[in-house]
């Protein structure tokens, strides 16, 4: 549906919230929270980020003003679509006890809130092109196998998806070379790209889907004059020229095949702190582990999905102990799983080149300087 192209102005964009919400949607959207950009509920588009763009690189991330109209230049947060589709902590069964024996209580509907009736609509927009990708992978997880994951299944049936393409990189962006942005491809309602030159900004608006025709026709936005629609394409494409690193996923099996011995597991190893902070900003890790909840008193009880890391030690606990017990066996295995192992199981890698893992990293750990070395080759970004 690349043809139908449209300019939204300021007004078309307010707009284009309300409509969502009157079709029933809870509508969700980037904003500043403290030290970060966050999703949370939006009502207008007063409330996303104006002007603000984030300094990234190895282990450090910060916000910083910008002297621009732009909305959506802070590039990949820490935060994703991940905690509201394949959420932290999920209960999935009650008991309570009753003349001394427990019994199961009637569950509420997979993926819904506590005590509410059905699982929310969400309307998300603001995600990045990587982001967009990343459900993809956590699609090909929870819904394309033997077994569907129901609360992640009702959570992503209803949602609708208002991508933006990015026009700007963060310092530690690589998803030109994993093929997940700057600019998205499919899988969205409607794509925006934003569009500075002017102000107050315009967006390039793509529908992606018969409901997002209908979405920017309900907001009566005319369509893009073709020079526009080639400007805003370009500079998604200076986006992507800019990234100084690199991953060659395609030959990411071969690469860890080879290297399953080589010396720099050893060497990361000692500068890793296996905190976990990678897999949990990363918009595809989908570890979890299951706890188990009792009342105080012993009358009522539960069972709980929670987040976990493949970092942890007590993660791959078997009867007899840990099958991971260094911390070089266990960031080997998380970073084989991202790059190498997932395209066995999946068909492409888990990684989409959002480098929120190299931001977050205490120690400053680089995973695309991490492939290089182990690839032989030289990398051209500035890991520490």
């Amino acid at each position: 549906m690349r043809d139908k192209a449209w300019r939204l102005g300021p007004e078309h964009f307010g707009r284009l919230i309300s409509v969502l919400a009157e079709q029933g949607y809870e509508v969700l959207g980037p904003q500043v929270d403290g030290p970060a950009v966050r999703w949370g509920p939006l009502t207008g588009p007063d409330e996303l980020p104006q002007g603000i763009g984030a300094e990234t690189s190895p282990g450090h991330y910060r916000l910083k003003q910008r002297s621009g109209p732009e909305r959506f230049a802070w590039g990949p947060s820490p935060d994703s679509l991940k905690r509201w589709l394949h959420v932290p902590e999920e209960c999935f069964v009650h008991a309570a006890q009753d003349n001394g024996a427990f019994h199961i209580l009637p569950g509420e509907q997979p993926g819904a809130p506590p005590g509410g009736a059905a699982p929310p609509k969400f309307a998300f927009i603001g995600m990045r092109p990587c982001d967009l990708a990343a459900l993809v992978r956590l699609d090909a997880v929870f819904l394309k196998g033997p077994y569907v994951e129901e609360h992640y299944s009702a959570r992503r049936r209803e949602a609708f998806l208002v991508v933006v393409n990015c026009t700007a990189s963060l310092d530690t962006c690589f998803c030109a070379s994993m093929e997940c942005g700057p600019g998205a491809r499919t899988g969205y309602d409607v794509a925006l790209t934003e569009h500075t030159a002017e102000e107050p900004a315009a967006y390039l608006a793509e529908a992606g889907s018969a409901r997002g025709v209908a979405l920017i026709e309900a907001i009566t936005a005319p369509r893009a004059e073709p020079g526009f629609i080639a400007e805003c394409r370009e500079a998604c494409k200076q986006a992507a020229a800019v990234q100084r690193r690199r991953v060659d996923w395609r030959t990411a099996p071969a690469v860890m095949l080879r290297s399953f011995e080589h010396p720099r597991w050893e060497q990361t190893a000692r500068r890793c702190l296996a905190c976990g902070n990678c897999t949990l900003t990363c918009p595809t890790c989908f570890c979890v582990n299951t706890i188990e909840h009792t009342a105080i008193d012993g009358s009522t009880g539960g069972r709980s999905r929670v987040w976990d890391s493949c970092f942890t030690q007590n993660f791959t606990y078997i009867h007899g102990g840990s099958v991971r017990t260094s911390v070089k066996s266990r960031y080997r295995q998380w970073l084989g799983h991202k790059l190498a192992w997932w395209q066995q199981q999946f068909g492409t890698a888990g990684c989409t080149g959002c480098g929120r893992c190299i931001a977050w990293c205490p120690a400053g750990i680089d995973i695309s300087e991490e492939f290089a070395a182990l690839a032989g080759t030289a990398q051209g970004g500035t890991g520490a």
